[in-house]
């Protein structure tokens, strides 16, 4: 089954992303030049990254040591070609400036294009964190980093990566111990930035060291020690650094220097075992530079703003880790679809009126079926389809944000704002929890198969099994949305959901067929409501939050069924008479969705409207 007709309906039909083109930015796109891209992302993605999707999980990132004592990472070849082939497609810098050698193209086509490169082989290269650290200088970058290191990540002479993590520190970023201290007495003069020495470790850094490109702009967040030479406690005191592996003029080429960035080791994950997964050590001395040790780094932004520089990267790669999750869910769905139609296994239940059932139900002298046709693997793969495409829908309707949030007018803009704001929690993490379920029964539905390296379903589970922890866990995400995003502004955003949301209940409230679909909507919507009220009953934290995934659950599941019944509207706009296959599939798993998964919420909201301190108060004693 090809992704292509989904990803077209969502974009041509549902989203209506040709109408981007009356927008100044996009004026000389067509629905000519977004087929184009997306016709060459297709391409590539079945070329050069499919075929390699099982080679770069069986041959893992390895290391080699040279004769001068560095360690090298060695990657397939497979790795590089397809890198290549991703760079010189443009696509890195597809959506920025005409100025900057980017294609102007809308962030909704952009996001869609890459899709094809997630199901094809998501462990392959180092895309995402490459746009999204060169996107973060485009933003709070002086014009010189924007030039000599942004531009150079855009067209594909170099890749980017993000280190905040460090062993002791995990997810706490508050307890960021890598020290930046001025680096001489002018260091304030450096044309590329004020410049710091940095020493300290960094953890679980995806491509943090390869030899796809020649050089590698690490963003490193790390602290600036006050007067009394002491770290500032907690978040405040984080800045953000860029950091090269190899140092560079103001011209951009390499000055042949090594910075002092050593590879400690590689880490051996349980999927996306195509990506490097790094220890780094800065500052350690075993790349003296310029007379000492230290790591050379480069301030972004000012100082005690590394944070809110970073989260701009941050907010994107939540979004980009939605998007894979989506499409691993995806690629299971569509390799147990294909098992399913051709494996013949047991035999249909007869009914009660057939003379030659046996026990059971079933005629022993019958020809064996299909998988496909048992209700309970229809059920597991509706359950799929709703899961994959509706986190696909999402992650495109917040990309059409972006777009909206760039181009739209003030007020628009700033909604599109807001809106992101309360989604991304979700967009990141809805998909990583179920369409990581999704993969769950691509395996069930294989059989003893399923749990073989024969298929390829248990690979894209252990790749997506990363994502629930990749760009923060699902607890931090779900506090996140509970504890700051649904009360941002007076809880203006949260209204803002609530509003799109009822929008479409009044137009599927007119249509019999959805009518009782809209109504379901409606009263999960109110359950939602009453719930984050009741959480925050108290205005204690502590008694909010207990149950803060629970929220999100139920607050995610809500959002998807309303995506579903929004793409049923645009599926009946189009095929009213559902002649067409694929519109029966879209309502189909829109009706799953209701009857299976929307009724979910009440137990996860009961929980967080009683404020439930069972796990809690729990004492660690009695575990």
């Amino acid at each position: 089954m090809s992704l292509r007709p989904t990803v077209d309906f969502l974009l041509y039909q549902w989203l209506d992303a040709e109408k981007l083109q009356a927008r100044e930015r996009f004026a000389d796109h067509s629905r000519e030049t977004f087929d184009a891209v997306l016709d060459t992302s297709e391409r590539i993605a079945r070329e050069k990254y499919a075929p390699f999707n099982r080679l770069v999980d069986l041959e893992e990132p390895r290391t080699e040591t040279e004769p001068d004592g560095t360690l090298r990472v060695v990657l397939p070849q497979a790795t590089h070609e397809a890198r290549r082939a991703y760079a010189e497609s443009g696509l890195l810098s597809a959506a920025q400036d005409y100025d900057i050698g980017g294609m102007q193209l809308p962030y909704t086509v952009d996001a869609a294009a890459n899709s094809f490169f997630a199901v094809a082989s998501i462990s392959i290269g180092s895309n995402l964190l490459t746009a999204g650290n060169a996107n973060l200088l485009m933003v709070h970058g002086t014009d010189l980093q924007k030039q000599v290191f942004a531009l150079n990540e855009f067209n594909g002479r170099w890749a980017g990566t993000m280190c905040l993590s460090e062993p002791q520190a995990g997810s706490s970023l508050s307890d960021v111990a890598t020290r930046a201290v001025p680096d001489g007495a002018d260091f304030e003069a450096d044309p590329l930035g004020p410049r710091y020495r940095l020493k300290g470790n960094k953890m679980w850094i995806s491509s943090g060291d390869h030899e796809l490109t020649e050089n590698i702009v690490h963003l490193v967040l790390a602290k600036i020690p006050g007067p009394d030479g002491k770290l500032v406690p907690g978040v405040k005191g984080i800045s953000l650094f860029i950091v090269p592996k190899k140092l560079v003029d103001t011209e951009g080429n390499l000055t042949g220097e090594r910075n002092d960035v050593a590879l400690a080791g590689l880490n051996h994950k349980l999927g996306w075992r195509g990506t490097t997964n790094t220890l780094l050590n800065f500052g350690e001395g075993k790349y003296p530079v310029r007379g000492g040790a230290g790591a050379v780094g480069y301030l972004v932004g000012k100082p005690g703003d590394g944070l809110k520089c970073m989260f701009h990267m941050m907010n994107e790669a939540r979004i980009g880790i939605g998007m894979a999750a989506s499409m691993l869910g995806l690629a299971g769905y569509y390799a147990s679809l294909d098992y399913a139609k051709n494996r013949p296994q047991g035999r249909p239940i007869q009914s009660s009126s057939a003379s030659a059932a046996g026990k059971g139900g079933k005629d022993a002298s019958a020809p064996q079926v299909r998988l496909i046709e048992h209700a309970d693997i229809k059920r597991m793969l509706l359950a799929q389809k709703a899961y994959g495409e509706g986190a696909l829908a999402l992650n495109l309707y917040c990309a059409l944000l972006v777009d909206e949030q760039h181009t739209g007018t003030p007020e628009s803009a700033d909604e599109a704002r807001l809106l992101l704001e309360v989604l991304t929690p979700i967009a990141k993490s809805w998909p990583s929890e179920w369409c990581l379920e999704a993969n769950s029964l691509a395996i069930q539905i294989h059989g003893g198969y399923g749990y073989t390296r024969d298929f390829p379903v248990e690979q894209y589970w252990r790749d997506n099994r990363l994502n629930m922890i990749h760009e923060g866990t699902h607890g931090i995400q779900a506090m996140d949305l509970l504890g700051r995003k649904v009360l941002m502004e007076g809880g203006r955003g949260l209204q803002l959901v609530a509003g799109r949301i009822n929008a479409t209940i009044e137009r599927a409230i007119q249509v019999p067929a959805l009518a009782v679909h809209a109504n379901a909507l409606g009263a999960a919507l109110a359950q939602v409501g009453a719930a984050t009220k009741a959480a925050w009953a108290t205005g204690e934290p502590n008694d909010a939050l207990a149950n803060a995934v629970p929220y999100m659950q139920a607050f995610g599941h809500t959002v998807l069924a309303w995506v579903w019944l929004d793409l049923a509207l645009a599926t009946l706009a189009h095929d009213a008479a559902l002649a067409q296959p694929a519109s029966v599939g879209r309502m189909g798993a829109m009706q799953f969705f209701f009857r299976y998964e929307l009724p979910k919420i009440g137990a996860w909201l009961q929980v967080v409207s009683m404020r439930d301190a069972t796990c809690a108060q729990m004492p660690e004693d009695a575990f």
